[in-house]
C-alpha cells in the first residue's frame, strides 16, 4: 500500500478524482443493501482516510474547502425545502409542536450531559442536538398520499422552529466558549444575531424578488445570484462570529419564496445533492477514528446508549404532548415521533462546529454518529409503518364526462378585467413536432382525444432564434418547420379533426411550446419522448424537464412503439388512491374507450401488508372508478412485490399490454441526496409504449 501511495502524485486533482470515485459508486451500493446513500459515504470516508487505505486525508485544503461548500449547501438545501405554504397552513400548531420537539429533547439531553460531567453550555449544546430533526422520511409520506394530513403538515412547519433554535443555541453557546462570559457580552451577541437575522430574512427576500423580476427567464444569473447569497449569508454570519451554518439555514429560508417550485430550485438542489453535500458526508468518515470510534463504543457505551435514548425519549414526550393539546388519535401521534427522529443535516453540521470549537469532545461526536446511523434507519422504518394508517383526505369520485373537467389544472375562479371576455374554452392540444418519424403518432393521438371533446388541436413548431433575424440558421429553420407543418394538416385532415397550425421563433424551445400553450389557452401539451443523452441534459434537464416546470396545464409525454389507433390494452399502475391517479385512471379510461379498449390497475404492496389491508384498498379503488367502469372493461390487480418498478415492468410484458401510463414523480430527500422514483426506474426497464402525464407547478 505504501508502493502505491508512493505513485499516486499528491495533488487536488487526484483528490477530486477520488471523491468523485465515492460519489460515483458507494451510495448506489449502499442502497441494493436498503442502507441509506449517506450512511455509505459516511463508511468511504473511514475506507479511504488515514484508518484505512489513506488516500485522503480531512487537513487537505482540497478535502477542507469541498467539506465546508458540502456543510453550507446542507444547511442552505434544509431551508430551501421547508415548505412555507404547509407552515402557514397551520402556523399556530406547527409552533406548538415545534416548541414541544424542541423543548423536551433539550431538557432531556442537557441533562444526560450534566449526569456525565460535561459542564453546563457543553450539556445545553448537545440538548439542542437532539431538539431538531430532518425530514428523511418525507419521501415515505409523500408516497403514502398523507402528506396532507394535519398531523404531518404540523410536523414538517416545525422543522422551521426547531432547526432555527438549535442553530441559534449553537451560536450562543459557541460565543459562550469563545470568550469571557457575561450579561453585557450576550445581549450584544443576541442584538447583533437578531438584527443580522432580519437583514438575512427580509433583504435577501426582497432583493431576491427584485433580481428574479428584471432578469425574467435568465436561469444562468438566477442560480448564480442565489450562490451569491448563500455565500455572503455565511460570511456575514462570520463576521458577528457565529457559525456559517446558521447564515446558510437562514439563506436558505429568505430565499424559499424566491425561487420557489421552479427549474432554479432544480439546479440548486441538483448541484447540490449531486457533489457538495456528499462531498461533507465523506469528509464526516474521515474525520472518524475507528480506534476512538471502537473505544467510545466500549468505554463510553453509557454516554452513547443515553444520547440515542434520550433522543428518542424526548421526542416521544414531545409528541404525546402535541397528542394531548391538538386532539390527535395514536396513528397521527406516532407518525409525528417517528417523522421527527432523524438526526441528520442540522445535527451533524452543528456536532462538527461544536467538535471544531473546542466545546464538544471526540466520544461527543462518535455518539452523534451512532445516534445518526440508528435514527437514519428506524426513523424512515417507524414512518413507513404509522403513517400507512393515517385516513387520507376523502377524495369525490363525481364522474367526469369529458377530458376538461378531468384535467382542468386552474382550480381558483380567475376575474378577469372589465372589457375582456374569458378565454374560449374549446378544448386544444398543442402539440410540439420536431421529428418526422413520431409526428404521425402524436397528431392520431392528439386527434383521438380532441375528437372526444369536440375540440382541436394544435402543432406547433418552434424555430429557434435569438436577436438577428436575418440569420441563415433561422431561415433553414422556418423551411424545416414549414414541412413538419404542411405533413401535420395532411396527417389533421385525413383524420377529420380541426388543427391549427404555428410556426413560432423563440430563444428557447421549451419557453417556446409553453408560451405557446398560454397564448392558446391550451387544455393539454402532447409531446414526444426526449431521451436524456447529452451531458448539458443531466445537469440542466432535458426538454421534457423545462416544460413539466414551465407550463400552466398537463403535459402528456409519450412514447409509442405501434400506432394509438392500435393499442387496446392499457395498465395504469396505482400506489395511492389521490387527486392526481384519479385524473390518469381516468384519461387512460378515455383513450382506451375510444378504441374499444381495457383498463387495468395494478396496485404493487408490500410484502408484509394483510390480506384486510389488500382488501380495504381494492374496495376503496372500486369504489373510486365505479363511474367510469360501465364504459369499459375496468380490472383491478393486486400484486405482493419488493421492487415496485420490476412488478410493473413484469406484469406489462407477462399480460402483454400495449400502453402504459405513469405519472411523472419528482422526489428528495432533506439531506439533499436525490431518490431515484419507481417512475424513473420504470421507463428505463420498460420495452413498451408508454405515456407520461404530469401535472403543472
Amino acid at each position: 500500500m505504501e508502493n502505491l501511495l508512493t505513485i499516486i502524485p499528491d495533488s487536488p486533482i487526484v483528490t477530486f478524482t477520488i471523491l468523485l470515485l465515492i460519489i460515483l459508486t458507494v451510495p448506489p451500493i449502499f442502497e441494493k443493501i436498503k442502507l441509506p446513500g449517506l450512511v455509505g459515504l459516511l463508511v468511504a470516508g473511514v475506507v479511504f482516510g488515514n484508518d484505512g487505505l489513506g488516500l485522503l486525508n480531512a487537513e487537505n485544503e482540497s478535502v477542507k474547502l469541498l467539506a465546508d461548500i458540502g456543510k453550507i449547501y446542507l444547511m442552505f438545501v434544509a431551508g430551501l425545502e421547508i415548505d412555507l405554504v404547509d407552515f402557514r397552513k397551520s402556523r399556530n400548531r406547527a409552533l406548538g409542536f415545534g416548541v414541544f420537539t424542541f423543548i423536551f429533547p433539550l431538557i432531556v439531553g442537557t441533562g444526560v450531559g450534566l449526569f456525565f460531567d460535561m459542564g453546563l453550555n457543553a450539556s445545553v449544546l448537545i440538548g439542542s442536538l437532539l431538539a431538531s430533526h430532518t425530514l428523511l422520511a418525507y419521501p415515505i409520506v409523500n408516497g403514502l398520499g398523507v402528506v396532507g394530513n394535519e398531523a404531518v403538515v404540523v410536523t414538517i412547519g416545525a422543522t422551521i422552529v426547531t432547526d432555527t433554535a438549535a442553530l441559534l443555541i449553537l451560536a450562543i453557546c459557541i460565543s459562550i466558549h469563545g470568550g469571557d462570559f457575561s450579561l453585557g457580552s450576550l445581549i450584544v451577541q443576541l442584538v447583533s444575531l437578531g438584527i443580522y437575522s432580519l437583514v438575512v430574512l427580509y433583504g435577501f427576500d426582497r432583493v431576491g424578488k427584485e433580481y428574479f423580476r428584471r432578469t425574467g427567464d435568465e436561469q444562468s444569473n438566477q442560480f448564480l445570484f442565489v450562490l451569491f447569497a448563500v455565500f455572503l449569508a455565511s460570511v456575514g454570519a462570520q463576521l458577528i462570529n457565529i457559525d456559517i451554518i446558521v447564515g446558510a439555514f437562514l439563506a436558505g429560508l429568505a430565499v424559499n419564496d424566491v425561487v420557489g417550485e421552479g427549474p432554479v430550485k432544480e439546479k440548486i438542489e441538483f448541484v447540490g445533492s449531486t457533489l457538495f453535500i456528499p462531498c461533507f458526508f465523506v469528509s464526516m468518515g474521515l474525520l472518524l477514528n475507528i480506534s476512538s470510534f471502537a473505544t467510545t463504543l466500549t468505554n463510553d457505551l453509557p454516554l452513547t446508549v443515553a444520547i440515542v435514548v434520550g433522543l428518542f425519549v424526548g421526542k416521544f414526550l414531545a409528541a404525546i404532548a402535541s397528542k394531548v393539546s391538538f386532539k390527535y388519535n395514536w396513528d397521527q401521534c406516532l407518525t409525528m415521533w417517528s417523522l421527527s427522529l432523524p438526526q441528520v443535516a442540522a445535527t451533524l453540521a452543528a456536532t462538527l462546529a461544536g467538535v471544531r470549537a473546542g466545546l464538544l469532545s471526540e466520544s461527543v461526536f462518535n455518539a452523534v454518529i451512532v445516534l445518526m446511523l440508528a435514527t437514519s434507519l428506524a426513523g424512515p422504518i417507524l414512518t413507513k409503518k404509522f403513517a400507512g394508517k393515517l385516513k387520507t383526505a376523502q377524495i369525490a369520485t363525481t364522474p367526469a364526462t369529458n377530458l376538461e373537467d378531468i384535467i382542468e389544472a386552474t382550480p381558483e375562479k380567475i376575474a378577469y378585467p372589465e372589457g375582456h371576455d374569458k378565454p374560449n374554452n374549446l378544448f386544444k392540444v398543442i402539440i410540439p413536432i420536431h421529428n418526422p418519424s413520431t409526428e404521425k403518432f402524436l397528431i392520431e393521438m392528439g386527434a383521438i382525444l380532441a375528437k372526444h371533446e369536440a375540440g382541436m388541436i394544435i402543432p406547433l413548431c418552434v424555430a429557434k432564434a435569438h436577436i438577428h433575424m436575418d440569420e441563415p440558421e433561422l431561415n433553414f429553420a422556418i423551411a424545416q418547420g414549414d414541412k413538419l407543418i404542411s405533413r401535420a394538416m395532411k396527417y389533421s385532415q385525413e383524420l377529420n379533426v380541426t388543427a391549427k397550425p404555428i410556426i413560432r421563433i423563440d430563444d428557447d424551445v421549451a419557453q417556446g411550446i409553453s408560451r405557446s400553450a398560454r397564448e392558446n389557452d391550451a387544455s393539454l401539451i402532447l409531446m414526444g419522448w426526449t431521451p436524456i443523452t447529452t451531458i448539458q441534459a443531466r445537469l440542466f434537464g432535458n426538454l421534457i424537464d423545462n416544460v413539466f416546470w414551465s407550463s400552466h396545464c398537463p403535459v402528456a409525454v409519450v412514447n409509442l412503439l405501434d400506432e394509438p389507433s392500435n393499442i387496446r390494452s392499457i395498465l395504469v399502475p396505482v400506489k395511492n388512491i389521490d387527486l392526481k391517479i384519479i385524473k390518469i385512471i381516468r384519461f387512460a379510461a378515455i383513450f382506451a374507450e375510444m378504441n374499444q379498449g381495457s383498463l387495468t390497475l395494478l396496485h404493487v404492496h408490500d410484502r408484509k401488508a394483510t390480506r384486510n389491508e389488500i382488501n380495504l384498498f381494492q374496495n376503496a379503488l372500486q369504489e373510486t372508478v365505479a363511474p367510469i367502469s360501465h364504459k369499459i372493461d375496468i380490472t383491478i390487480k393486486t400484486l405482493r412485490y419488493q421492487d415496485p418498478a420490476e412488478a410493473i415492468v413484469h406484469t406489462a410484458n407477462k399480460y402483454d399490454f400495449d400502453l402504459v401510463m405513469l405519472r411523472s414523480v419528482r422526489r428528495r430527500t432533506a439531506g439533499g441526496l436525490a431518490v431515484s422514483d419507481v417512475t424513473t426506474q420504470t421507463i428505463k426497464k420498460l420495452k413498451r409504449s408508454v405515456i407520461l402525464l404530469g401535472e403543472p407547478h
